[in-house]
Order: C-alpha cells, then sequence, then structure tokens
C-alpha cells in the first residue's frame, strides 16, 4: 500500500542515506517519491570530506541545491552527542515538522524519541518499490550492500517480505 505520508511531506537526508543514494544514481528517484528533500549544512561538509568517491561531485552538487542552513541546536538535541549531520537533521526536522531519512541507530532512536517520522536507505527503497519507481527492491538492495551499506540479511529478507519479494 502507497505511504502517502511520503508523497505529501518533506524530508531532511543525513550523509549515508544521501552517499548510497547518489552513487547508486538514485537522487532523482527520492525527489518523485517525496515533496520536498533538504541538506542542511552540515550533511553537505560531512559528504564534502569524500570527494574522491563515485558519483560524489554530482550528489553535492545536487545536494547544494537542496541546501539548508544550520540552525543554533537546543540543549536536548545537542544532549544525544550524535555527529553533527544526524544532529542538525534532526534540529531540522523538529523546526519544520519534517521527516528524517537516517542510517545511524542512535540517530534514529532519538527521532523515535522526539516523535520524528524516521526511515533508513532500506525503507526508501522499499517505498520505490511501493510506488513503483523501481520493478524490484531485491537489486537495489544488493547494490546498497555492494557499495557498503550494512544491513543484516534476516533484516533484508523481512523487509524484502513486505513488499512481496
Amino acid at each position: 500500500m502507497l505511504n502517502l505520508a511520503w508523497t505529501e511531506r518533506h524530508c531532511v537526508i543525513n550523509a549515508s542515506p544521501l552517499i548510497l543514494l547518489g552513487k547508486l544514481g538514485y537522487l532523482r528517484m527520492l525527489e518523485q517519491m517525496i515533496a520536498g528533500v533538504q541538506v542542511p549544512d552540515a550533511v553537505i561538509a560531512e559528504v564534502s570530506v569524500g570527494k574522491g568517491e563515485a558519483n560524489l561531485g554530482e550528489t553535492l552538487h545536487w545536494a547544494a541545491q537542496r541546501r539548508l542552513a544550520d540552525q543554533p541546536i537546543p540543549t536536548e538535541v545537542a544532549a544525544w552527542d550524535l555527529g553533527q549531520g544526524e544532529t542538525h537533521v534532526l534540529n531540522h526536522c523538529l523546526l519544520k515538522n519534517r521527516f528524517a531519512i537516517l542510517d545511524d541507530a542512535e540517530a534514529r532512536a532519538a527521532a523515535k524519541v522526539f516523535g520524528i517520522p524516521v526511515f533508513g536507505t532500506l525503507g526508501v527503497v522499499l517505498q520505490a518499490r511501493l510506488q513503483g519507481l523501481i520493478p524490484a527492491a531485491r537489486p537495489v538492495v544488493a547494490q546498497l550492500v555492494a557499495s557498503g551499506s550494512y544491513l543484516a540479511p534476516e533484516l533484508v529478507e523481512r523487509a524484502l517480505a513486505k513488499v512481496g519479494e
């Protein structure tokens, strides 16, 4: 079933999903799925450190067109002691009622505490499958793993079963 929350809301994306989706050439697909994607300056700074990686120049160009200026971080967000990218993603989600695209487990836990809807890169792929933007999720998940994403095999199988694969 199509999750309309995706098509009607804006999200803030963190470095890991941005890099992975950029490497695989799926950033345009992400735009088709979501009303708007935004990237905090702190995330762009994190991504720019790895300039030698495949498709990173295109990814940085894409991100720069969707940049969000970093805002002061409230104490309750800073208390989680996350990386700068994760911290600013959560802060923007709280300030602007956005959902987050994060892979980091601790950042996802913080998002849950703050009531921020969160999806990981795997969730983006599953949603793309549900929206008919990709014919199958399994090959894309295999590409994610080959590109350096760690996904537990049991998690992958449970997730793929949710989209009938």
